[in-house]
């Protein structure tokens, strides 16, 4: 897996509208990139209402967020219609973009499923840390204040 230190990788994918988004749309700001495993899923719902509950306090401390699984646009449209989402859903059908940060897979009930996995990418575009197997409960308020914490590093 791509750690701390590494380049971002590039990428153009679609969103939940089906507008496209790169990584240089983030240049010069702190993003956060969450790998959930699948749309209206028990965790997958706590994290994306987390976020958008937080949305507020991470435009304050002007970080972006945005979601990716391997879900369709129009699971994602529905995911987020659903929930009202502020966040922005991004989808890697093909899985190129998890592949090529090597998130883990797991398997459940005979189901594969990519690991929740959260990078946090700074205004340069590297990768400052890397959170593996994520529980979704309180993890937006564990990555404000760890951002923070490492936008005071920085200057």
């Amino acid at each position: 897996m791509l750690s701390a230190g590494n380049p971002f990788p590039n990428f153009s994918l679609p969103n939940q509208d089906g507008k496209t988004t790169k990584l240089s749309d983030f240049a010069g700001q702190w993003l956060v990139v969450y790998f959930y495993p699948k749309d209206d899923t028990p965790g997958c719902t706590i994290q994306g209402k987390s976020f958008t509950a937080t949305k507020a306090d991470f435009d304050a401390a002007g970080i972006k967020v945005i979601g990716v699984s391997a879900d369709d646009v129009t699971s994602h449209r529905n995911f987020s219609h659903k929930f009202a989402f502020t966040i922005d859903l991004l989808s890697d059908t093909d899985s190129t973009l998890m592949k090529t940060l090597g998130i883990g897979q797991a398997e459940w009930k005979g189901i594969k499923f990519w690991e929740r996995t959260t990078f946090v990418v700074d205004p340069k575009g590297v990768i400052c840390k890397v959170y593996e197997k994520v529980n979704p409960e309180g993890h937006e308020k564990v990555l404000l204040a760890d951002i923070e914490g490492m936008k005071a590093q920085a200057a």
